[in-house]
């Protein structure tokens, strides 16, 4: 019984580590788009700084798992529960590397007034930390039934993502002066709907840790 008490406990501490690498993974997506929408370039270099620290949240979690794997022999849901573990913090770590990515294009375009306002964007940014934050909540209360409902926000995002790309490539045709602006922002379009869909990769892991079975969302 002690084992047992002193196992689940182990387990409890990995979903907060993992809850707390997630907070950082969500601050990041938003000070990067902040950071863009403001032209701020200390913003962007903050998150650019801050990766370090999700890369060792990442590892740190990592060595937890295969501990837990190598003195715990884990079985069935225990052993789902740290494999959902490992797979979910590889997708955060590349969420973290998107948002370092979307703050360099970002402090590219500093110096330079932005030829349109940014409206879809942030409504893109918006959805990506919100279907972050679903699956990460979806992770804690073991719920399938809301990852799933998580992922299926991704087709708004593939629709802002299409209407944005559509809207980037007019205005280059039209001003070819912006080339190059129209073409960060088409990266940081991208970055976005990739966000979104490690966040569907992370609700697929939950629906496995719940059901033990493997399910695209997407």
């Amino acid at each position: 019984m002690r084992t047992r008490t002193t196992f689940d406990q182990a387990l409890s501490e990995l979903q907060q580590d993992i809850l707390r690498m997630g907070f950082y993974v969500e601050e990041a997506i938003s000070k990067a788009v902040e950071s863009l929408i403001r032209q701020d370039i200390e913003l962007a270099r903050s998150v650019i700084d801050g990766d370090a620290l999700i890369d060792i949240q990442e590892l740190q979690i990592e060595d937890k798992c295969m501990k837990l794997i190598a003195t715990q022999s884990p079985m069935a849901k225990d052993l789902r529960r740290i494999a959902a573990g490992l797979m979910i913090i590889i997708d955060l770590e590349r969420i973290a590397d998107l948002a370092c990515d979307i703050a360099r294009s970002a402090s590219r375009l500093c110096d330079q007034p932005l030829f349109k306002p940014l409206i879809d964007i942030p409504r893109m940014a918006e959805l990506a930390q919100k279907m972050v934050k679903e699956a990460l909540d979806a992770y804690v209360r073991e719920d399938a039934q809301l990852a799933m409902v998580m992922a299926a926000e991704d087709e708004l995002m593939d629709g802002l993502h299409n209407q944005v790309l559509r809207e980037l490539l007019l205005c280059m045709m039209v001003d070819p002066a912006i080339t190059n602006q129209a073409t960060a922002l088409l990266f940081v379009n991208r970055h976005l709907e990739r966000i979104a869909d490690h966040a569907t990769n992370i609700g697929e892991r939950v629906v496995y840790l719940v059901t033990g079975e493997r399910k695209e969302l997407n």
